[in-house]
């Protein structure tokens, strides 16, 4: 399980296990926040294909779909 704090999500970089219609790397471009202030979803920017998609932020936790930074 990849430890993530939410607050900190912003810019940060990700590379699919599996790649997610032919991309493997991405950086989070933008949050959604709810009413109370707390993250909710993130843009994820396909660096090399330029396909946002948005995500759970929660999903990134799964460390057998997700990895932290680039690789």
């Amino acid at each position: 399980m990849n430890r993530i704090n939410p607050n900190k999500l912003l810019h940060s970089k990700w590379t699919a296990v599996q790649p997610v219609g032919k991309a493997v790397h991405f950086m989070v471009v933008e949050l959604e926040r709810d009413a109370d202030g707390a993250v909710t979803r993130c843009l994820l920017d396909a660096v090399v294909a330029g396909q946002s998609s948005w995500v759970d932020w929660r999903a990134l936790k799964d460390a057998g779909a997700w990895r932290h930074g680039w690789r």
